[in-house]
Order: structure tokens, then C-alpha cells, then sequence
């Protein structure tokens, strides 16, 4: 499995889990984005290349925010090709 140079571990460790909210369903069917939260250390660059790397999608942009506690949310917005919808319903949001 391939590692990351900046955090040095493995992609799997870069996602923590995905976030589950009313906003993120509008954001899913409108913006084909998800949301996920990540390691505080990850970077944009990371973040794409793992997301890419677990879930076998093309990644268009993405956003990043530190919450209130801490953790780190990004936002991942898909290529046109890959649809957001079917990748919540592969990972349990439906």
C-alpha cells in the first residue's frame, strides 16, 4: 500500500470518517460533494490523493476547515464522472 511523504502512514489513516448531516445530503445532490473529517496534519494534496486512492473516484477540489474542537473537516467535491450519491450509498449514508 502506498504511504504519504508528509504524514508518513498509510491512506487509510488520513480519512477519519465521513460526515453525516442534513447540510451534507443538500451538498451530495446539488454540489456532488462529500464530507469527510481528516488527520489536523493532512493537506489538500493528501487528502485528494487518498480519497482517490480508497474510493477509486476523481477528485475535483478540495476544501478544508478546522472545527471548533479541533478535529479538521474537508470538503471533496467529484469529478462529473463520479456522482457523490452513489459513493455515500457504498459507504453506509443512505
Amino acid at each position: 500500500m502506498a504511504t504519504d511523504p508528509i504524514l508518513g502512514g498509510k491512506h487509510y489513516q488520513i480519512i477519519h470518517n465521513v460526515v453525516v448531516s442534513e447540510k451534507l445530503f443538500d451538498m451530495i445532490e446539488n454540489e456532488n460533494k462529500l464530507a469527510f473529517i481528516v488527520h489536523r496534519r493532512a493537506n489538500k494534496r493528501v487528502i485528494k490523493n487518498a480519497v482517490e486512492f480508497l474510493y477509486d473516484v476523481k477528485v475535483e477540489r478540495v476544501n478544508t476547515l478546522i472545527l471548533c474542537d479541533g478535529r479538521k473537516k474537508a470538503y471533496v467535491r467529484l469529478s462529473d464522472k463520479d456522482d457523490a450519491g452513489d459513493l455515500a450509498a457504498k459507504l453506509g449514508m443512505f
